[in-house]
């Protein structure tokens, strides 16, 4: 499989905006599977960041593929699922508990008997909420997870920056113009060439529909821009009160656990970083040069790291000097 097939589920509760006539929403996610196995017990679940999509993963998917299956979500909102009717939903708790349904409908087409997880940034916050919950329905406890880049504790000044953003979702006149436009307050990604930049942007932006046929084409990006109202509604004082249940979250996973960390990032502090390698699961933390928030693991040595972790077994290297 040199692509993903996509697939969606359904998910309770929380009504569609996108579809109203029908009950809950519905998640979709891309699936990886280089095995040659259908039913590889193996499954590696990778979730992206607040405005991303689950494409991001197209190329570290491609080499753990080879080994386990892999599930690459779009978290509701985003890509190709479902838009919800209220936007205060999009908070974490439902984000999880889609993935919960999630984890459900891929456990009873095949048994998963080995379940690791990757998240970026929000996909980690949704990974630690996942892992670090006792008595949760899941087909198998997470056995391995890596964090991208965030941890419980969050730089206010991330924050502000990315809500300075978050919902100005545009208008473009090609995909070329748009990708240019995410460039442009993504360069803490780190480097990347233009060929690596215009495969990450394209799933990332979707056409619009023409009122009559003599229009001009035209992309927006690709999540609902209602996304951005809960999060304009955290303050700073409530954003730290909300960090005591996420270091409670954290204390509570068992799962063994690399972190990641941009070198240069802005959202998670080193302090943050290193009580990650002192408490709960005792991450083993990576910090990667000249990447801020967040890497993308494109990068053949961030790849490597992930890969090596994941599929055979091996500790991660030392943290950087």
């Amino acid at each position: 499989m040199t692509e993903p097939t996509l697939h969606h589920v359904n998910c309770p509760g929380l009504a569609a905006k996108t579809a109203p006539e029908v009950a809950g929403h519905r998640m979709a996610y891309w699936e990886w599977n280089n095995s040659g196995d259908a039913h590889n017990p193996h499954v590696i679940v990778c979730v992206h960041g607040l405005s991303r999509q689950g494409r991001d993963f197209d190329a570290l998917a491609r080499v753990l593929s080879r080994s386990a299956r892999v599930i690459c979500p779009d978290v509701v909102g985003r890509g190709q699922s479902d838009w919800l009717a209220d936007p205060m939903a999009y908070q974490l708790p439902n984000y999880a508990g889609d993935m919960l349904a999630l984890l459900a409908q891929v456990h009873a087409q095949a048994p998963i008997h080995t379940l690791d997880w990757v998240g970026t940034s929000m996909g980690g916050l949704i990974g630690m909420a996942i892992a670090g919950s006792a008595q949760l329905p899941l087909p198998a406890p997470v056995r391995r997870l890596v964090i991208n880049d965030v941890g419980p504790s969050i730089l206010w000044q991330a924050l502000a920056r990315i809500g300075s953003y978050l919902g100005q979702t545009g208008r473009f006149a090609s995909v070329q113009q748009a990708a240019d436009a995410m460039w442009a307050i993504s360069t803490s990604f780190g480097p990347h060439t233009p060929e690596q930049w215009l495969a990450l942007s394209q799933p990332m932006v979707r056409q619009l529909p023409k009122a009559n046929p003599h229009d001009a084409d035209a992309w927006t990006l690709h999540y609902d821009p209602a996304i951005a109202v809960p999060f304009a509604s955290v303050t700073e004082e409530v954003a730290k009160q909300g960090e005591a249940a996420m270091w409670n979250l954290y204390d509570h996973i068992t799962a063994q656990t690399l972190l990641l960390r941009g070198a240069q990032s802005d959202l998670l502090s080193p302090a943050t970083a290193q009580a990650m390698t002192e408490r709960g699961p005792r991450a083993r933390l990576v910090e990667l040069a000249g990447v801020g928030h967040a890497p993308t693991l494109i990068a053949p040595d961030q790849q490597a790291l992930v890969s090596g972790f994941l599929l055979d077994g091996a500790t991660a290297p030392p943290a950087a000097a």
